[in-house]
């Protein structure tokens, strides 16, 4: 999928948990959505981007999320996160 995307996709949610008045509640509902909602390879995408570009063009609660992700996915053992990664359908 287009990163550009993903990118206004992400910060739609962001968007949407801008009001809630706790940021910390905000970030980790915002996890929990593209965890919940995105499929794998898309979460892959926009990981990937944060991670090689440090996600400038997504608003910061958005990009804290998108980097809580990372640090879940990394507690994960080696052979776990392989697994995850190689599931998504159509990768091939």
């Amino acid at each position: 999928m287009n990163i550009d995307h993903l990118v206004r996709m992400a910060n739609q949610i962001g968007d949407f948990f801008a009001a809630y008045p706790d940021r910390d509640y905000a970030i980790g509902s915002i996890a929990q959505h593209l965890k919940n909602s995105w499929d794998p390879r898309m979460r892959r995408q926009i990981i990937e981007y944060v991670n090689q570009t440090g996600g400038a063009d997504l608003k910061e609660p958005v990009r804290e999320a998108v980097l809580d992700l990372t640090r879940s996915a990394e507690q994960l053992p080696t052979e776990v996160r392989t697994v995850i990664s190689s599931e998504a359908p159509g990768d091939d």
